[in-house]
Parts: structure tokens; sequence; C-alpha cells
């Protein structure tokens, strides 16, 4: 038996979202297998780091709309409620922002 989902549990920033990111996923993972074909069939290189380059830019997209989400949601109630889980989440968010820096 499952137990009935608590209407006071929290729920992620994305979740009004949900079906429209994994559909640009699915979309993703599609062309993810696009780029193994295209290596396994012998492509061209620089055809094959231009669709490298548009799925790094689609993974991109989706991790934006993700850290927007999160500020808009998560940050955003925990600054609301204040003391360290506030602190807490604008280091977490501060940290992802750096690793999407990086990549």
């Amino acid at each position: 038996m499952t137990a009935a989902p608590d209407p006071s549990a929290h729920h992620h920033g994305y979740i009004t979202d949900k079906d429209r990111y994994l559909s640009r996923l699915k979309r993703i993972e599609g062309q993810a297998r696009g780029i193994s074909k295209m290596v396994d069939d012998e492509k061209y290189c620089i055809d094959i780091l231009t669709q490298i380059s548009a799925l790094t830019n689609a993974l991109q997209a989706v991790a934006i709309g993700l850290l927007d989400d999160h500020l808009k949601h998560c940050v955003v109630d925990a600054a609301r409620a204040g003391g360290g889980e506030a602190d807490a989440k604008i280091k977490e968010a501060s940290d992802a922002i750096a690793r999407l820096v990086r990549s």
C-alpha cells in the first residue's frame, strides 16, 4: 500500500513545469543517441562537434531553468522563513551557479 501524499509537503519549484522539463530531457536523450550513432557511422568530425555543441546548449538551458525555479521557489521560501535554512539555500544556489559557470 502506498501512503497518501502529505499536503503540507514541500514541492520543488520546477513541479509546475515538470512535463516540459521531461519533454526537453527526452529530446536531449535523443540528441545524445544521435551523436553516438554519428560516431558509429563515422560521420565528419565537425558535424559531430556541431551536434555536441547543440546538446551542450540544450543541457545548459535546462540547468538555467531549474536554477531559476530553485531561486524563485526554494530560496525565496527559505529566505521568508529566515535563519539557517535561508543561509543554507543561498549557499547551495551559489555553489550550483559556480558549478554551472565552470562547466
